[in-house]
C-alpha cells in the first residue's frame, strides 16, 4: 500500500520512510501540507503521516483540506503532547496521534491497525488488484487506468497489454510473448500487430510518446513497464 509522510524535517521523513519500505509499503515524501494535498492529488495514496507544525499550510489546515473529498486515515505527529492538542487533532479529522519523539515500531503498529481497519470497512480496496509505478495506475478490479489521477480510456487490447507488464513492472516481454498472452493463440508475424497497441497506450499514458517514461523499448528484447 501507499502511504503519505509529510514533515517539514527532511530526517524524519527520511527516517520513517526506511522503517515502512521495509514493512513493504511503498513512501511518497512531502515537506509541508500544500505539497502534501499535491501528492495526494497525484497518485493513490492509502493512508497519511502528517506533521502538525510546518510551514506554508501546517498539518491542522492540510488535513482539514483533505477531509474534503478524502476519507482516507490520517496519522498525526506532533512535538506537543498536550491533551487539548491531540484533541484537535481528532476532531479537525485525524483518525489517529503520535506523540514526539516516537517509537517506530509503536508508529509501525499504528500504521497497520489503520490500515486494516480502513480496508475492513471496504473504504480502501485491497492492492492486490491494483497496480501502480510513479503516477500510472491500473485497477484491475475496476479495469480502469489513471495517469496522476486522471481517468485514461482503453481499448480492451490495449488494456490487456498493459496490464500484462505492469503486473510485471521491469520484466522484458518479448512480441511473440506479448501476442501470446493477449491475443491467447499462437505467434505469426505478430510485430505489426503490437507495435501498433504498443503506439496506441503510449499515446495515452505518456506526456511526451517519443521519449517514454513508463513504457520502454528494449531494442532487440521487447517491451517493459519501468519501475518507478
Amino acid at each position: 500500500m501507499n502511504i503519505l509522510v509529510c514533515d517539514d524535517q527532511p530526517e524524519i521523513v527520511d527516517a520513517i520512510e526506511i522503517y515502512l519500505k521495509n514493512e513493504g509499503y511503498q513512501i511518497f515524501k512531502a515537506f509541508d501540507g500544500l505539497e502534501a494535498i499535491e501528492k495526494l492529488e497525484q497518485n493513490q495514496i492509502h493512508l497519511i503521516i502528517m506533521d502538525v507544525m510546518m510551514p506554508r499550510m501546517d498539518g491542522i489546515r492540510a488535513t482539514l483540506k483533505i477531509r474534503e473529498s478524502k476519507n482516507i486515515p490520517v496519522i498525526m505527529l506532533s512535538a506537543k503532547s498536550e491533551d487539548t492538542d491531540k484533541i484537535m487533532g481528532l476532531n479537525i479529522g485525524a483518525d489517529d496521534y503520535v506523540t514526539k519523539p516516537f517509537n517506530p515500531l509503536e508508529l509501525i503498529a499504528r500504521v497497520k491497525s489503520q490500515l486494516r481497519r480502513y480496508t475492513k470497512l471496504g473504504s480502501a480496496q485491497s492492492t492486490e488488484n491494483v497496480f501502480q509505478t510513479g503516477g500510472l495506475t491500473v485497477d484491475d478490479e475496476r479495469k480502469e487506468v489513471t495517469v496522476d489521477g486522471e481517468a485514461v480510456r482503453m481499448t480492451p487490447v490495449e488494456y490487456k497489454i498493459l496490464l500484462l507488464l505492469i503486473k510485471n513492472a521491469g520484466r522484458v516481454y518479448s512480441i511473440d510473448q506479448i501476442y501470446e498472452q493477449v491475443w491467447n493463440e499462437p505467434a505469426y508475424s505478430p510485430e505489426n500487430t503490437v507495435a501498433v497497441h504498443i503506439r496506441r497506450i503510449r499515446e495515452k499514458i505518456e506526456i511526451n510518446p517519443k521519449e517514454p517514461k513508463y513504457l520502454k523499448v528494449v531494442w532487440g528484447i521487447g517491451y517493459k513497464i519501468e519501475k518507478i
